[in-house]
């Protein structure tokens, strides 16, 4: 029977194996099944999503204290460590179902793929080496999966007054009575609603002329008065340009155009967006281009400019979420070491901002389609048209298919509602599966549901195909 390794890690996850149980559980100690293996190291800003699912599927870990053996691994001399890291020979994941994204195939051969793993800072001394902890490596593939970290705007003042970003806000024991929000994308948007709810007095300061700049206009305006009746005092085309301490109170002063005011609160939260962390991993050494703010460009099957080394997760910029991650480690583990040739491009990945009501989309917008000359034609089904829509009070919104003009095929969708998170993944599914609109338009749904939005979408089209000369002979073919 082989020995353990216990770990302990700040996430909360069980997997089923056959009769074995792997789980991990929050802040606490935990034996691996008898006869398996396993080391695990998870940091704040560290890629860990991203590189922890590659290495062993576990779905979104948080950050936390990592222990070996009921001690602090950083407090582990160098000889303890040695020890860790040849019982850590060999990772545990021996059966294909514990990681879904992969295949049979990649489940059996990454254990053994796998042979050690190295703590410490880690720094590209060439093209195909990396140093960590004074010992130089060398790889024929490597991945780059550092993560990011929240936006420190430039505002005089914010350091020392303090502000709250989406790492630490959920540490708050009580609610502030005033909040400011600085930024109108998708983490300010969401935590001021809630905020609002829960009984502060919000205000949300967008130095753009709308919120969620990469989202059509009709959709943010829809979130915009919603928020506004939530009781949010809103302040676009608006800039943040100073924050100081007066007694008690954090005071930020705006400035719109020509118009300044002043805004006394208790707290400020910052969410104007996260910056990828490629400081001190000496790319340069390595060939690879990147920049500060952009992060780590890749290619469509996430390969930098050393293809040697690929990027995955919030270090390549782009959607930020935990299921794009999720296909992009999928696609990593494929083409790097299996030979694998899958895109990114391929994959139809939708997005949902979660305020009150949604916003949802996948595929592309009109805006891209007209760039790429792609001719595009648009299909809009309004949720106060959608019978259980108006039973259920919820009927703001829409749900807008965009297809290839001429022919069915999807191009991409918008849904505003309620649940526009349940709703797009219809039409996700059937653009992976190379499903077009007249296929939605056939599909049997239970009535009434707030799905049904889509297929009035898909019979939108259907009838939209019916020319006058079909009507004609379809005419004649009944008359007969």
């Amino acid at each position: 029977m082989t020995d353990s390794v216990l770990v302990a890690v700040d996430v909360c996850k069980s997997f089923r194996q056959g009769p074995e149980t792997l789980q991990v559980l929050r802040g606490v100690t935990l034996a691996v099944a008898a006869g398996q293996r396993i080391a695990i190291v998870g940091a704040s800003g560290s890629g860990k999503t991203t590189l922890l699912q590659i290495l062993g599927g576990l779905d979104r870990p948080t950050s936390g204290t990592v222990c070996v053996d009921g001690r602090d691994i950083h407090n582990l001399n160098e000889k303890e460590r040695g020890a860790l890291r040849n019982r850590a020979l060999g990772f545990v994941y021996q059966f294909h179902h514990l990681l879904p994204e992969f295949s049979a195939l990649e489940n059996v051969a990454m254990p053994l793929l796998i042979r050690r793993m190295h703590v410490g800072e880690a720094r590209f001394a060439g093209p195909d080496s990396v140093t960590v902890g004074g010992n130089v490596l060398r790889f024929k593939k490597a991945l780059v999966a550092t993560g990011a970290r929240p936006v420190r705007p430039p505002i005089p003042g914010l350091e020392e007054a303090g502000y709250l970003t989406y790492e630490n806000v959920f540490d708050l024991t009580e609610c502030p009575q005033r909040l400011l929000v600085i930024g109108g994308g998708p983490v300010g948007c969401e935590l001021a609603q809630a905020f609002a709810r829960l009984g502060s007095r919000v205000t949300l300061v967008e130095e753009d002329p709308m919120f969620l700049g990469h989202e059509e206009r009709d959709a943010a305006q829809l979130l915009s008065d919603a928020l506004a009746r939530d009781g949010i005092e809103i302040h676009l085309d608006t800039q943040t340009t100073r924050v100081r301490v007066e007694g008690n109170d954090k005071v930020a002063d705006l400035v719109n155009d020509d118009t300044k005011r002043t805004v006394a609160v208790d707290q400020i939260l910052v969410g104007v967006g996260t910056a990828p962390n490629v400081q001190g991993l000496e790319l340069e050494a390595a060939g690879v281009v990147y920049d500060d703010a952009r992060g780590i460009p890749v290619d469509d099957f996430l390969r930098t400019t050393n293809r040697r080394i690929f990027a995955a997760g919030d270090v390549c910029g782009g959607n930020k979420f935990p299921h794009i991650e999720s296909a992009a480690a999928r696609i990593v583990v494929a083409n790097a070491l299996f030979l694998g040739r899958q895109r990114l491009s391929a994959e139809a990945i939708p997005w949902c901002t979660f305020t009150d009501p949604e916003i949802a989309h996948v595929g592309m917008y009109v805006t891209e389609a007209r760039q790429k000359n792609i001719p595009v034609k648009t299909f809009t089904i309004l949720m106060h048209e959608v019978d259980r829509a108006i039973t259920d009070g919820e009927e703001e919104g829409f749900v807008k298919v965009h297809v290839r003009e001429g022919t069915g095929k999807i191009l991409g969708a918008t849904v505003v509602a309620s649940h526009a998170g349940d709703l797009i993944n219809e039409i996700s599914l059937a653009m992976s599966a190379g499903l077009d609109l007249h296929a939605l338009a056939r599909v049997n749904q239970p009535y009434p549901t707030q799905s049904q939005a889509i297929k009035m979408a898909a019979g939108a089209y259907v009838a939209s195909r019916r020319t006058s000369f079909r009507t004609w002979l379809m005419t004649k073919w009944l008359s007969w």
